[in-house]
């Protein structure tokens, strides 16, 4: 099932093989995960935002006591999604660690996972809002990255204005947010994470194993995305569900 039958059907539709979901954005051709992470096709580069890791560390830091397997997971997920899309490049889109200290607890075994994978393609990390400044992990540190008609970001910036005018950025992919669509069908309802554009904005959903969720529709939300062009990928258990916007509440 193509994402647009999908969009017009009388309820939202699996797609059993993810790897037949397709979301078309700023004339690239992008493939969705069910891990939450992003692969663009012609850049053969995988996308992935809010990674969060060492967060359980960094709630220990402040008398949280929590088990710290969340990098390891995330690393593991990480790795099998380099693994299955064969990638050249990764970009982070920010909040790779949950603290800019966060760097200085990976454990060593965490630490050479990490230095195996970004030695092993080209590797970028954007900036984020919990970790603004640049480290010695592997690869390269920035804050914003332009590659062809897309303007990577951590932070998604808000549409000039009402009339969805493209912005002197162009297109972005953007993360920060944690995005979750809640859908209602049938009298009951579900919230999952979601991939979610409108066409100029994509933002990508939180890949990390310990990270929460924003629906959508929620205020933080407001002025970034036009509602009446959501293009919406919800992600389940197993399969990736396009929805069409009339379900989400």
């Amino acid at each position: 099932m193509t994402r647009d039958a999908a969009q017009n059907s009388p309820e939202p539709g699996p797609v059993t093989d993810p790897e037949e979901m397709v979301i078309c954005f700023a004339g690239q051709t992008f493939s969705p995960l069910l891990s939450g992470g992003l692969l663009w096709r012609e850049e053969n580069t995988l996308l992935v935002a809010d990674l969060h890791l060492e967060k359980m560390s960094s709630f220990a830091a402040s008398g949280q006591l929590l088990p710290p397997h969340d990098t390891g997971a995330t690393l593991a997920r990480l790795a099998a999604d380099i693994a299955h899309t064969g990638c050249a490049r990764v970009i982070c889109l920010g909040d790779s660690f949950h603290r800019d200290g966060a760097t200085g607890t990976l454990s060593d075994r965490d630490r050479q996972i990490l230095s195996k994978m970004t030695g092993g393609l080209e590797w970028v990390w954007l900036a984020g809002n919990h970790d603004p400044a640049p480290h010695d992990l592997g690869g390269t540190c920035r804050a914003h990255l332009r590659l062809g008609p897309l303007y990577l970001t951590h932070e998604p910036e808000a549409r000039e204005t009402e009339a969805h005018e493209t912005n002197v950025h162009g297109a972005q992919v953007a993360g920060h947010l944690h995005p979750a669509a809640r859908i209602r069908i049938g009298g009951r309802t579900t919230r999952r994470r979601c991939f979610v554009h409108d066409g100029r904005m994509m933002i990508l959903p939180a890949y990390g194993v310990s990270t929460g969720s924003l629906n959508i529709l929620s205020a933080p939300f407001a002025g970034l995305l036009a509602r009446n062009r959501l293009n919406v990928t919800m992600i389940g258990t197993d399969r990736l569900y396009p929805v069409a916007p009339r379900f989400l509440v």
